[in-house]
């Protein structure tokens, strides 16, 4: 497959590099800072320097490709709102390129209470986490709204606490909603998740919590 990737200097973003080359695919790696991508150089790797919230310079970026996996997200306060910005811009870029296959990454707080959790998770701590991220969360709701609005044939993974750990492809899914009782995903498994949900046809146009198995 010929595959983009935003974000893909971010911890999430470099694991589904280097797992989708390991796995034979063509990458385009969309980044602002090339020296930041800790990827050795590859034949079938390209990394283009582009703003990832406009839409005409994602737009060459896309045409031909099989699938665009989005790692888009804040890495401190002052780059809230760069997951939505750069959602609403690949939606519009995504127009006419006959790219339609969208994998992105969103927290599991974002749905609101997750049926199935302790008592303490809902009434103590997911509340107090969702206080202390509250910008950032509200970014992921805008994107996975504008997902929800478009016409690409989306999935968005919704994750625990993320970790530095190994890949083990032992995961917890939930097609609909958030996974309870999720406690954490090494980020090496939420590249592989994403990976895995580009030729998942079950997965379309939904939001799946994901974890580690336990």
């Amino acid at each position: 497959m010929n595959i983009t990737i935003l974000g893909a200097t971010g911890g999430t973003g470099t694991q589904a590099v280097r797992q989708a080359l390991d796995a034979g695919h063509q990458v385009t790696a969309v980044v602002r800072d090339p020296s930041r991508l800790d990827v050795p150089p590859r034949e079938a790797l390209d990394v283009v320097t582009a703003d990832v919230t406009e839409p005409r310079q994602l737009r060459p970026l896309l045409e031909g490709r099989d699938a665009a996996l989005s790692g888009l997200g804040p890495k401190s306060r002052k780059q809230t709102g760069i997951a939505s910005a750069g959602t609403r811009a690949l939606v519009e870029a995504a127009a006419g390129t006959g790219m339609r296959r969208l994998i992105a990454i969103s927290a599991m707080p974002v749905g609101g209470p997750i049926e199935g959790d302790s008592l303490l998770l809902r009434r103590v701590l997911r509340p107090m986490l969702h206080a202390l991220l509250r910008d950032a969360y509200a970014d992921l709701a805008a994107m996975e709204a504008l997902l929800a609005a478009s016409d690409l044939e989306w999935t968005v993974l919704r994750a625990p606490r993320l970790t530095d750990g190994p890949r083990t492809q032992r995961l917890r899914t939930k097609t609909g909603g958030s996974l309870p009782g999720a406690g954490t995903i090494s980020r090496a498994d939420l590249a592989y998740a994403m990976l895995e949900a580009v030729t998942d046809r079950t997965m379309l146009r939904q939001v799946v919590g994901v974890a580690s198995a336990r």
